[in-house]
């Protein structure tokens, strides 16, 4: 009875993550589509994200003490966290901005580039070698989004320009977080994570923002409803939370899983839901072809990462490990550790988008965080 109630539990988790990452992507485009809630500010929305992670995480952290801060001194925050607070902050409004010239749909395809440009700038940076197994599959991911671009009915160069920008922007933050981080053995839950990194992103946000989005606020008749922006903070912060728990109940592995059928789903709800987000056949085949190549390139990540370990482990102390090995994350995709939180600042959401601020939003955020991995063991 209690093995039926945790797995129900499990289920229960899983379903509450798809549920959150699928809605928070399409509640963000309701919100930011010029068609609909017609507030098109995605640095504002993007603040309005990070201010509420920010005063949330700190009543977590010091208030009512849920997690315990690391140790944190000044050299690491200036030399670490300020760098990918940069590029967290660049990601997510290059991400969010896409919202407003492309689809959904289109937008979930284009992120299977994801894994191609972290693994280049892994490559660039030397933290993972360039290996043709893996060059292969990265092709294969190219080709197969280069396919689902041409089937694209409503293609708009500047909204592919822009989550393609934000995307390298998101790999590039992936990267800088192993090289920086792990080398300093700082390692983060999705609350420290957001506590230290969300104020910091703010800051950068505002910018751009006063440059280029209060001009335009202050001529331009704009509706604020609390309760949505509110719901929509709210909604982004949850998923955090969510990510937080599936991975400690069940595993990376599982929710890579459960983040591929996800995709699928949103991509299906996302043209009932918006009835301009128009799919073809090509579409559908070149994401496919995309997601097979994304599919390759895990199984021989995760492959790596258990190969380098068989050799200096006993038979029973392997097992232990192995099982370590799937519940916890560092943030070069590393899953080596000796806890069950997950560790590091790498989202689906994930983001290169809003779905999961530090743990990146979807299938892809959690793949490329083992891109990153080399010789090493990625959110």
């Amino acid at each position: 009875m209690m093995i039926s109630r945790q797995l129900l539990l499990t289920y229960l988790y899983l379903l509450i993550y798809i549920c959150l990452s699928s809605g928070v992507i399409l509640f963000n485009k309701w919100v930011l589509s010029p068609k609909y809630f017609k507030f098109p500010f995605p640095i504002t929305l993007t603040m309005i994200h990070m201010a509420f992670s920010g005063v949330v995480t700190f009543f977590l952290v010091r208030v009512f003490k849920v997690v315990a801060p690391v140790k944190m001194t000044f050299q690491i925050y200036a030399t670490c966290v300020i760098p990918i607070s940069a590029f967290f902050a660049s990601s997510l409004w290059f991400g969010n901005t896409a919202y407003l010239y492309i689809s959904v749909a289109f937008i979930q395809m284009l992120k299977a580039l994801m894994p191609v440009a972290t693994f280049i700038m892994a490559v660039l940076c030397g933290t993972d070698k360039l290996r043709r197994d893996l060059f292969l599959n990265m092709l294969l991911v190219s080709v197969g989004v280069v396919v689902s671009s041409y089937g694209e009915i409503h293609f708009n160069v500047i909204g592919t320009l822009y989550q393609v920008t934000g995307i390298v922007a998101e790999a590039l933050r992936l990267v800088l977080t192993q090289v920086l981080l792990q080398k300093k053995g700082l390692t983060l839950n999705p609350i420290t994570s957001l506590y230290y990194i969300a104020p910091c992103s703010f800051i950068f946000l505002f910018v751009p923002w006063y440059l280029l989005e209060k001009p335009e606020m202050d001529v331009s008749p704009i509706q604020f409803n609390y309760w949505i922006f509110f719901s929509n903070a709210l909604s982004a912060f949850a998923l955090n939370i969510s990510i937080f728990l599936v991975i400690g109940r069940t595993g990376a592995v599982t929710i890579r899983v459960a983040g591929v059928l996800k995709d699928w789903i949103l991509i299906a709800l996302s043209t009932i839901i918006f009835p301009e987000s128009t799919i073809t056949s090509l579409n559908i085949i070149g994401y496919a072809v995309a997601l097979s190549g994304v599919v390759m390139y895990n199984y021989l990540k995760m492959k790596d990462v258990r190969a380098s370990q068989l050799p200096a482990d006993s038979t029973p102390d392997r097992a232990t490990k192995d099982k370590k090995t799937l519940n916890v994350y560092k943030p070069d995709g590393s899953m080596d550790s000796n806890d069950d939180t997950v560790v590091g600042l790498a989202s689906e959401a994930a983001v290169v988008d809003e779905e999961a601020p530090l743990i990146p939003s979807s299938r892809l955020s959690y793949v490329t965080r083992t891109q990153t991995g080399g010789g090493l063991n990625s959110r």
